[in-house]
């Protein structure tokens, strides 16, 4: 019976190692696997919101941003005002009439490809963080302060954050 548990143990030990080593092995090949091409897309936008566009029939979410949603509320001077439709709006001038390039390689849990979109020049993710439409998730920390220095757009007042709206509206 000693001799069976002793066998079993080290059945047990021998069956964790080799699961390790598997784990381990499609590790490493995963790591060495090519990244996805870039997915390039160019023409006119239909704005979604504040960081969600349609271009060319591809939905894109603004990588690195976070904007306001539709049906959100911000506050200023004690008033409440419609800042994810303004900041849908904001986007929509900006970038209506003119050919949009947008280029990512990921797609988000919604499949919109995760890129960043230029328009003549200007990189649309940047320029919404720099106006005060939205706040940066990564790259865009020196712009959100200036906006929020300048008090330019939401900044101009008080907002709950997107990603805590959305949180808090599920």
């Amino acid at each position: 019976m000693m001799n069976l548990l002793r066998r079993t143990r080290r059945n047990r030990i021998f069956d964790l190692l080799v699961f390790a080593a598997i784990v381990v092995a499609i590790l490493a090949v995963l790591r060495f696997l090519p990244e996805p091409d870039p997915v390039e897309v160019a023409g006119t936008a239909r704005i979604i919101d504040g960081d969600s566009i349609a271009v060319g029939g591809v939905e894109i979410r603004l990588v690195g941003i976070d904007a306001p949603e539709l049906a959100q509320t911000c506050t200023r001077a004690g008033t409440v005002w419609p800042c994810g439709s303004e900041a849908a709006r904001r986007i929509g001038n900006r970038l209506r009439g003119r050919i949009v390039t947008c280029k990512g390689r990921e797609r988000d849990v919604h499949d919109r490809l995760l890129a960043v979109c230029l328009s003549r020049g200007v990189e649309i993710n940047r320029w919404m963080v720099e106006q005060g439409w939205a706040v940066s998730f990564d790259g865009y920390r020196a712009a959100e302060r200036a906006a929020r220095k300048a008090k330019r757009g939401i900044w101009s007042g008080s907002f709950i954050r997107p990603r805590d709206w959305r949180e808090a509206n599920r």
